[in-house]
C-alpha cells in the first residue's frame, strides 16, 4: 500500500497485522476520517456561528483546525485547512453585524487563525524533518541487526529453524541477546547467548562473540573448543567483571540427536510425546567471561531427538518477563508450548503470547529460537493427520 505522504510511517503498521485485507480497509478508513478531522471542526464551527450569530465570539476557535491539521499532517495539508479557516472568518468580515463587538471577535479571529496557520506549518515542517531522521535512524539500526543478527534460513539439511527477536526498546531492533546458526561438517552448530549490560556496550560485545563463533564452528572439532576459542578472543574485549551467558549446540547430520554445552545460559525447553521439560545442562558452567574462576572444564551433554521432538532456546527475557501481578511468564506452561499446533508458527505465537501477559512489550530482550527435525510435526499436528 502506498502511504500518503502527509502520514509518513503509516505503511509501517501493516507490518504484522492478520488478516491483512481487513486490516487495510480499516486503516484506510480510519486514515480517512483523521484527515477530514480539521475541515469538519471547521465547518462545525462556522455553522455554530451562523446559528447563534457573534453574541458567543466563536470565530476565534476556527484556529482549531489548522492547529488539528499540523499535529496530524505536513505543511500544505495544515495551509489547506488554514486557508478555508480564514475564508470563512473573511466571510463573517464582510456579512453585516449586529454591533461593533461582534466585528472585533471576528478580525481576532482571523488574526488568530492567520496565526496559528503561520505556526502550524512551521512546526509541521520541522516534525516532518524529525520524523525523515528517525526513519534514517531506523533504517540504519535495521542495516546494524542484518549485520550482527544474521537472517536464520528455514532449514539446513536435515534441521528446520524458527527465529523471532522481541527487542525492549520501541525505537531499536537489535540488543545483547544473539543467535546464530552454522553449517559446518560436524552438523549444523548454533549459538543462543545474552550479553551483560544494555545499549551499544552490549550490541559490540553480541557482535564480537558471533564473530569469533562463526569462525570457530567451521574450524573447531567440538563445541568445548569453539567456547574456549571465544572465550579467548572476549577476554581482550571485554570490560572487567564483563560477561556473556551461551549455550552451544551440535545437531548430527541426520537430526538424531544434540549436543549441547551451556556457559551459565538457561536451560533449553524440550518439546514432543511428552510434557514440555527443561533439558538438563549437566555439569553447571561459569558464563563466557568468567570461565577462569572455575576449575572444572566445560561438558557437554548429548540427547536423542525423537521424530516429533523440538527444542527451543531462549534468553532469560522470556522467562524473567512479569504480568502486572509480578508472576513471571510460565514458559514450560504456557499455551503455545503446550499446545504448539505447528512447530513452524510457535515462535510468533509465543512472542505474542508473551507480549499480552506482560501487557506491553518486554522489559528486556528476548531471543527465541526453535530447532526440529525435517518433516517432523508436532503430536497433536501428527494425530490430526492420523
Amino acid at each position: 500500500m502506498v502511504e500518503p505522504w502527509w502520514l509518513p510511517g503509516a505503511s509501517a503498521q501493516v507490518a504484522g497485522q492478520g488478516s491483512r485485507g481487513g486490516w487495510v480497509i480499516r486503516h484506510r478508513t480510519s486514515s480517512a476520517l483523521l484527515l477530514a478531522l480539521p475541515f469538519v471542526l471547521t465547518v462545525g464551527i462556522a455553522a455554530a456561528r451562523l446559528i447563534t450569530g457573534s453574541m458567543f465570539g466563536l470565530v476565534p476557535l476556527l484556529a482549531v483546525g489548522p492547529a488539528v491539521a499540523a499535529a496530524i499532517g505536513g505543511a500544505v495539508y495544515t495551509l489547506a485547512a488554514g486557508g478555508l479557516a480564514m475564508m470563512i472568518c473573511m466571510m463573517f468580515l464582510l456579512c453585516p453585524v449586529a454591533d461593533a463587538t461582534g466585528r472585533r471577535a471576528d478580525m481576532v479571529g482571523l488574526v488568530a487563525v492567520a496565526a496559528v496557520t503561520a505556526a502550524g506549518i512551521a512546526a509541521s515542517t520541522v516534525r516532518r524533518r524529525r520524523e525523515h531522521e528517525l526513519a534514517q535512524v531506523r533504517m540504519v539500526a535495521e542495516t546494524a541487526q542484518q549485520v550482527v543478527l544474521r537472517p536464520v534460513p528455514l532449514q539446513l539439511g536435515s534441521v528446520r529453524l524458527a527465529v523471532k527477536y522481541l527487542s525492549a526498546s520501541s525505537q531499536a531492533r537489535v540488543g545483547g541477546d544473539l543467535y546464530d546458526v552454522v553449517d559446518a561438517a560436524a552438523g549444523v552448530r548454533l549459538v543462543v547467548g545474552d550479553a551483560q549490560g544494555k545499549g551499544l556496550p552490549a550490541v559490540q560485545t553480541a557482535a564480537a562473540l558471533l564473530g569469533a563463533f562463526r569462525d570457530a564452528a567451521h574450524e573447531e572439532d567440538s563445541l568445548a573448543a569453539i567456547a574456549a576459542r571465544i572465550e579467548t578472543s572476549l577476554s581482550r574485549q571485554l570490560p572487567d567483571e564483563g560477561f556473556v551467558t551461551a549455550i552451544f549446540a551440535e545437531i548430527s547430520a541426520d537430526g538424531s540427536k544434540m549436543e549441547l554445552l551451556s556457559c551459565g545460559h538457561p536451560t533449553p525447553l524440550l518439546l514432543g510425546e511428552e510434557e514440555p521439560r527443561f533439558v538438563d545442562p549437566g555439569q553447571g558452567s561459569l558464563p563466557l567471561g568468567l570461565g577462569h574462576l572455575g576449575p572444572e572444564p566445560r561438558i557437554p551433554v548429548t540427547i536423542p531427538l525423537h521424530e516429533h521432538d523440538a527444542v527451543l532456546f531462549y534468553t532469560d527475557g522470556a522467562t524473567e518477563a512479569r504480568n502486572t501481578a509480578g508472576a513471571f511468564f510460565p514458559l514450560a506452561s504456557c499455551a503455545s508450548v503446550l499446545d504448539p499446533d505447528a512447530y513452524g508458527t510457535l515462535v510468533e505465537r509465543l512472542s505474542r503470547e508473551l507480549t499480552r501477559y506482560v501487557g506491553h512489550a518486554p522489559d528486556d530482550d528476548v531471543a527465541l529460537l526453535l530447532v526440529y527435525r525435517d518433516q517432523a510435526e508436532c503430536p497433536r499436528s501428527a494425530a490430526d493427520v492420523a
